[in-house]
């Protein structure tokens, strides 16, 4: 019998209704649970999630709350738009030419142990506190796993696939577009759907550090002055901004991959 239901709850896990309602049943738990914790709370610093709610019912509609949404994403398109275009370009070079891959590992490894967040202050100094040094960060955040999925899947092309490219003279950008792009963008996916949490935690970040405008400014700003509430509806807009980013990518990405196996891309 217990074997009976547990594969009845496999089927409904695999299948796509029984993803959303475990998935719908999963936030509703998780909001009760907020809800009913933060109702009998007496500490000031955690307000009830109502209160919370209608604050970001009536803040984050007005023309400022607007303005910094706006402000904070463009600012995460702007960083997370240049890190795929340097990942992708880069991790071809190097994944299809060893000498370029041999030269550039020792200082690539060298870079990518620097967390980005500690070099807000030299990003400061290069760009000031405008939007320059926000999409600096967040794109140097996200590159690198774009970057080192798009080399192993360059590095791992199938042999046949480019024999039969040279066999008809398939060559130059015509190889690199017809060709190889469409065989590693299962891997490039992968590296994006890695940079896209990423890209809204430096984000974030990078707007708590002398920034005028965006959802990181606003929390600081609203924990500065003791208004928690507008503090506790900016973290609840960033979450919901998280999952809608999540949701919006993995559609895109179905939709892109709808000729692969999603195991053996994720695998």
């Amino acid at each position: 019998m217990s074997v009976t239901r547990t594969t009845e709850l496999r089927r409904l896990a695999d299948g796509g209704r029984g993803r959303v309602a475990l998935g719908v049943l999963g936030a509703l738990v998780a909001v009760l649970a907020w809800s009913a914790v933060s109702g009998s709370s007496e500490n000031i610093y955690f307000p009830s999630l109502l209160e919370i709610l209608e604050r970001t019912a009536t803040y984050w509609p007005t023309p400022e709350g607007v303005d910094n949404l706006t402000a904070s994403l463009r600012t995460l398109g702007a960083g997370l738009g240049l890190a795929v275009l340097v990942g992708v370009a880069a991790g071809l070079l190097i994944g299809q030419v060893p000498v370029v891959a041999q030269t550039v590992s020792p200082a690539l490894e060298f870079v990518r142990a620097i967390p980005a967040t500690a070099l807000v202050p030299f990003a400061m100094m290069l760009f000031g506190v405008g939007d320059e040094m926000k999409v600096f960060l967040i794109a140097l955040g996200c590159v690198w796993p774009i970057l080192l999925n798009t080399a192993d899947g360059a590095r791992g092309l199938d042999a046949t696939l480019l024999d039969t490219a040279r066999v008809f003279h398939v060559t130059g950008l015509r190889r690199a577009l017809g060709v190889v792009v469409p065989a590693v963008l299962p891997r490039v996916l992968v590296g994006v759907r890695i940079a896209v949490p990423l890209s809204l935690i430096l984000m974030v970040t990078s707007e708590m550090v002398g920034a005028q405008r965006g959802l990181g400014y606003v929390i600081t700003q609203a924990q500065a002055t003791f208004q928690l509430l507008t503090m506790w509806s900016g973290i609840v807009v960033l979450g919901v901004l998280g999952f809608l980013l999540t949701t919006a990518y993995s559609a895109l990405e179905r939709l892109l991959l709808r000729w692969c196996d999603p195991k053996r891309v994720s695998s």
